[in-house]
């Protein structure tokens, strides 16, 4: 069971996500290159919103969770010694960063058994991030570690008591802390139900957006929220601003500017695609399987996908928000709720749109015309759908809701 969540925004001049020399990001989709804004810009804007408005244990993706975060608690609420707190929480971050794909490469340098045992040796160790992203290195230069990792709240509050616990021990406290990890290392997810701290041990990011680990502890997570990058419907077309900075206080010496720049501005029509997987959605829930999804109690679950439709909708992926306020809400959203296999709508504008007169309209047309190409060729593409848009487009058998409407009646689809 899919919700699909269907977006066209337009921005004004704006840079809404930049490359890594600072131009707006593009991408060749079909007959012309197109403004583009990445997968990982929309859902850390996301995740910032869902952290304000539900009521649901966020998470950290930070290199500095064991120093700034355990190490803390443990000595200004949990009332450890400095030291004792610094040295307990280095043996934790040993202990959690070690994978048996680490233990395999370090036995294959030292061995040195030919050119295949040194290939694996020096293989990158593999990072925390959301699912299908890699990083360089788990690496650790004491407590910092060298690239962001993702924890959640839970895991947080369970790791401080768990080293609380520890440091009762005395001098045998990381003796204590390894026997507690190795021992119920495979149970890591239950230590942590049974400990009061629930399901979302990676926190809300984890369970909706996905967490990607080698650990032999710490719990992987599937990503249910499949997130498309955004790209205009129509071809590029950016300026470059030139802007000059005045010094106020030498302007009789100089009558020139004190400073001149200029970045890459776009004004553009987006369209977005978000794919849910919901028996996936309630497995990162409630800790159930799959297959059982069905029997579990929905109402956290709407409550997040309530949020997330809102979020998608409202809020805005931008850079340079001091000299550009790229804010806007899309004006077209399109749900689709079912079993059938979730798609994007993308291939609306594979032939790149000239848009005239009311661009908002003419492409939520195409997309409506897409959508019954699609079902012409495979029968139902979806059980339900519904748009909520600020346009008078004619949609056909498709309902025009308010956008809360909308929400509501895909959820009751799938839902009930």
């Amino acid at each position: 069971m899919f919700l699909q969540i269907h977006t066209l925004t337009s921005y004004h001049a704006s840079l809404l996500n930049r490359d890594d020399v600072g131009l707006a990001k593009r991408i060749p989709f079909g007959n012309a290159t197109r403004l583009r804004v990445s997968s990982q810009c929309l859902k850390r804007h996301w995740r910032e919103r869902l952290h304000e408005t539900l009521p649901l244990p966020g998470g950290l993706r930070t290199r500095h969770f064991f120093e700034r975060v355990i190490v803390q608690r443990l000595v200004e609420q949990e009332g450890v010694p400095l030291d004792q707190a610094q040295k307990l929480t280095l043996a934790l971050v040993a202990l959690l960063l070690k994978s048996a794909k680490a233990d395999k490469a370090s036995k294959a340098e030292k061995g040195k058994k030919g050119k295949k045992a040194k290939a694996e040796a020096e293989q990158p160790e593999m990072d925390f991030g959301e699912e299908g992203e890699s990083m360089d290195s788990t690496e650790t230069t004491g407590l910092l570690v060298k690239q962001p990792i993702l924890f959640g709240q839970p895991e947080a509050d369970f790791l401080v008591a768990l080293l609380k616990e520890c440091a009762a021990a005395g001098q045998d406290a990381e003796k204590r802390l390894q026997e507690r990890l190795k021992k119920d290392k495979d149970n890591f997810k239950a230590m942590l139900v049974q400990a009061g701290h629930g399901h979302l041990y990676a926190g809300l990011e984890g369970a909706l957006f996905g967490r990607f680990v080698t650990s032999d502890i710490l719990s992987r997570s599937d990503a249910c929220v499949h997130v498309a990058h955004a790209l205009t419907v129509h071809p590029l077309d950016t300026e470059v601003d030139y802007f000059t900075v005045v010094d106020d206080l030498n302007r009789d010496d100089e009558t020139g500017a004190a400073h001149a720049g200029d970045m890459e501005l776009g004004a553009g029509l987006f369209y977005g695609y978000v794919a849910v997987d919901v028996p996936g959605l309630l497995s990162n829930l409630s800790g159930c399987k799959r297959e059982d999804w069905k029997a579990q109690d929905f109402q956290e679950a709407r409550q997040v996908l309530q949020g997330l439709v809102r979020t998608i909708a409202e809020v805005t992926p931008g850079a340079k928000l001091g000299s550009t306020a790229p804010y806007a809400r899309a004006d077209f959203v399109l749900l689709e709720a079912g079993p059938q296999q979730p798609r994007s709508l993308a291939n609306a504008y594979l032939q790149a749109l000239k848009l005239r007169d009311d661009g908002m309209a003419q492409a939520g047309i195409a997309l409506k015309h897409y959508v019954d190409a699609q079902e012409q060729m495979y029968g139902t593409t979806a059980a339900f759908r519904a748009a909520a848009t600020t346009k008078t487009v004619e949609l056909g058998s498709i309902p025009v809701l308010s956008l809360a409407d909308a929400t509501e009646q895909a959820l009751a689809a799938l839902f009930e």
